[in-house]
């Protein structure tokens, strides 16, 4: 019982010390690999644990850092770093998404593809709309607009055949066909409706 009032009388004064630079911004997020990303007047930035900024209040919007990358939005364009604040690629991109399973989603001059933790372009930029990869497969949207998944290896796993797919979770997805909701699994076998 001595122990647990001593914890709760010093939980204040370290709950105090630990929020004490959080107040120097307008928003802080959760620490995600070691950087939490923090706002100020309308910029956004990165700091270290300790409220030391590490990459600069200098971008319009900006995700939470995944795998050691983050995508960031000065201007227009997105553009990815490293957890040091080195761009790996330029800023190029319409729209971004976090790294998973290594690689990322974005889009540039309309279309969606994949980029690796280079920067380099991993899937070419061919899909209409693209969502991230998760149990090795990414939703991924052809010309059409009809939705399937692929695999890191740039094929078909499942080929563009729903009007809407979500990513895998648990090894089961939903997909929309028509008006209908179906859960399918990796082989894409129907398993629920």
């Amino acid at each position: 019982m001595k122990k647990i009032l001593i914890l709760f009388l010093l939980f204040p004064v370290l709950d105090s010390y630990a929020q004490k630079w959080e107040k120097n911004y307008d928003f802080v997020d959760n620490c995600i690999c070691g950087l939490s990303k923090v706002k100020k007047e309308g910029k956004i930035g990165y700091v270290n644990k300790d409220g030391k900024e590490v990459i600069k209040l200098q971008f319009d919007e900006g995700l939470s850092f995944s795998e050691g990358y983050v995508a960031v939005r000065k201007g227009g364009n997105w553009l990815f770093l490293d957890s040091t604040g080195k761009a790996i690629t330029d800023a190029v991109y319409e729209d971004a998404s976090s790294f998973k399973d290594g690689m990322a989603v974005a889009s540039k001059n309309g279309h969606y593809g994949f980029i690796n933790t280079e920067g380099k372009e991993a899937i070419p930029f061919n899909f209409s709309l693209a969502r991230s990869f998760t149990d090795g497969l990414a939703p991924a949207a052809n010309a059409k607009g009809y939705w399937g998944y692929i695999d890191t290896k740039r094929e078909w796993a499942i080929k563009p055949i729903y009007d809407f797919a979500d990513s895998f979770e648990g090894g089961v997805a939903h997909v929309m066909k028509g008006q209908k909701e179906i859960t399918i699994d990796k082989q894409n076998k129907v398993i629920g409706q």
